[in-house]
């Protein structure tokens, strides 16, 4: 009984720490099914900001699944909040907790006794974007160059020849 009780302390607390939150920068629409929210690098022209939403993984050891599950939860809040796209601004760990095992060990009167803990690493992975609602027929925009684009068209000027005094 008692093993069924831990088995489900731990359940509980490891899908608890799974969340998102949101910041609303403009205006909700009616909710649509996650599967139509897009994710973008860039703003698509014309498209509307809904809000900035962060979604976090439940607690493991670093996987791509734990990544995954984060844009899968970032993708479900843009959704719930009628978005169909989200530019990703970033994908991060956080929360982890370093490892490391202990030994200790005592007695008392006629008896001894002793024990062994082991703390194993571990980390959540959390995914920040902007949730958008995007017109049908969007472009996204192509990020500004600076002025260090030049065309390859364009040559270089000739290095200068050094001149001797005569």
């Amino acid at each position: 009984m008692h093993r069924l009780i831990a088995t489900v302390a731990v359940v509980l607390a490891l899908s608890g720490c799974a969340g998102a939150s949101k910041v609303m920068v403009g205006q909700a629409r009616p909710a649509i099914d996650p599967a139509q929210v897009r994710l973008y690098t860039v703003v698509p022209v014309g498209s509307q900001e809904i809000a900035q939403i962060e979604a976090s993984s439940a607690i493991g050891f670093g996987t791509q699944g734990q990544t995954d599950s984060a844009v899968t939860r970032l993708k479900a809040e843009a959704a719930a909040l009628g978005a169909n796209g989200v530019v990703l601004m970033g994908v991060g760990s956080s929360g982890s907790s370093g490892g490391g095992v202990s030994v200790g060990g005592g007695s008392w009167g006629s008896s001894s006794y002793g024990g062994v803990g082991i703390g194993i690493p571990t980390q959540q992975r959390k995914a920040v974007g902007m949730a958008i609602w995007v017109p049908p027929g969007a472009v996204p925009t192509m990020p500004e160059s600076g002025p260090a684009a030049a065309p390859a068209t364009d040559a270089l000027p000739a290095p200068a020849t050094p001149t001797r005094p005569r």
